[in-house]
């Protein structure tokens, strides 16, 4: 082939792989919210995608970032697997369903923090940046709080960078046991109908001036696993629900969910 045709096939394959997705950006317009989405098919490599800028730039990684400590944690051998019990020590905080034991499974549904803080104390500080640089998962500042990194800002990662970590996830190309990556997803899956199996998980970077918030997975359709990043500038907690509804309706543009 001609190297003008091939500068011109590179060229149109990378407006069609990047350019701004006008149905998605107008469900931000609609929701009155700034940020971003990422998805990527894993069978074609096909991209949707909002605020490409936006995309590469890098936010506090909050809860999401309990999708590689759960790795961390089964493979360090801290926790045996997702029905293996946190205790509680009796502290009380504002989220009611933090005030008890936890197993690994519960843990990760409610998001409790203080469960994965113990988890975090279970495996050291030190073991962290190792497991971090080996699985592509973001920036970490060092040094840290060994229990606090990924909520203080020491810990950072983009939309592009949760996508290309939840591909090794998904593909088990990253250097866990196949026993980890098991109990990662069963505890992963957040909605099952005859339709999809959403594999997913919400964070809320709450210290940052504007909030971020996150939510990522993967969604399971009949031909295809569609991976996808989405964080948005939250006003107050109220802004919360957006994260999966956008996501949701992005779904729905692009046809790999049927509507409604």
């Amino acid at each position: 082939m001609p190297k003008l045709l091939i500068s011109i096939f590179l060229f149109c394959f990378s407006v069609f792989a990047y350019a701004e997705d006008a149905a998605i950006a107008d469900l931000f317009n609609k929701a009155r919210v700034a940020g971003t989405i990422l998805i990527e098919s894993t069978k074609t490599g096909q991209r949707f995608v909002h605020n490409d800028v936006r995309s590469k730039q890098a936010f506090t990684a909050a809860s999401t970032f309990k999708v590689l400590n759960t790795l961390i944690a089964l493979e360090e051998g801290v926790i045996a697997g997702g029905d293996s019990t946190i205790r509680w020590d009796g502290t009380l905080y504002e989220i009611a369903d933090w005030n008890r034991d936890q197993t690994l499974d519960s843990a990760f549904r409610v998001s409790c923090v203080w469960c994965y803080q113990e988890l975090a104390r279970r495996v050291g500080a030190a073991k962290y940046p190792a497991y971090i640089r080996r699985s592509h998962y973001g920036e970490l500042r060092e040094p840290f709080d060994g229990t606090q990194f990924w909520l203080d800002g020491s810990l950072t990662i983009s939309a592009e960078q949760q996508v290309a970590f939840l591909k090794q996830v998904v593909s088990g190309h990253l250097p866990f046991r196949a026993s980890s990556y098991d109990t990662l997803k069963s505890i992963m899956l957040s909605e099952q109908t005859p339709h999809y199996r959403l594999y997913a998980k919400t964070g809320w970077a709450a210290r940052n001036a504007p909030a971020v918030g996150w939510y990522v997975g993967y969604v399971e359709v009949a031909e295809d696993i569609w991976l996808f990043a989405l964080n948005i500038d939250t006003r107050s907690a109220s802004d919360l629900p957006l994260r999966k509804q956008i996501t949701f309706d992005a779904f729905q543009a692009k046809g790999i969910l049927p509507a409604n």
